[in-house]
């Protein structure tokens, strides 16, 4: 299965000019832990970066700094945005954000434009889905076995 299947669509975002207060107020409306920035807010919506609810709380929050008078573009790291084609699966995905160390990645199309964001929590119920199939599978492998051979004591009796 590939990440655009699985990614959120509907993106919350703002550009580097966006109050942090701004950010976080569209975080809460939309029950999101992210906004990612865009170069600008048009359809050719270019992600140049991330920023995430714990990133307001360790950079501005806890620094008593004004929300009101930051801007995403202070928070932003800048060159260092990790994205994911649409088309990756989403094994390829998870082992991205692991080698990076981060839960949520920006999904771009083929020409670098935003199309989505993905997040752990979006994969998880793929992988468990997945690993449930294999214990199903080692749990129904012994009821064949049982079904198809008989112990020995069955034989002799």
């Amino acid at each position: 299965m590939e990440v655009g299947d699985v990614c959120r669509r509907d993106v919350v975002y703002g550009t580097r000019d966006t109050s942090v207060a701004a950010a976080a107020k569209l975080m809460r409306q939309h029950h999101v832990g992210d906004v990612i920035v865009v170069d600008r807010a048009d359809a050719e919506r270019m992600p140049i970066g991330i920023v995430t609810d714990r990133d307001i709380v360790m950079e501005v929050v806890a620094l008593g700094v004004d929300p009101a008078a930051s801007t995403l573009g202070d928070l932003v790291t800048w060159g260092e945005l990790v994205t994911v084609r649409d088309s990756a699966s989403c094994a390829a995905t998870l082992r991205l954000m692991r080698d990076k160390g981060v839960r949520r990645l920006p999904v771009v199309d083929e020409r670098g434009v935003l199309a989505g964001v993905i997040s752990v929590d979006d994969l998880l119920p793929r992988f468990v889905d997945e690993l449930s199939e294999f214990a199903d599978l080692a749990v129904r492998g012994r009821q064949r076995e049982v079904e198809t051979r008989p112990s020995a004591s069955e034989k002799s009796g």
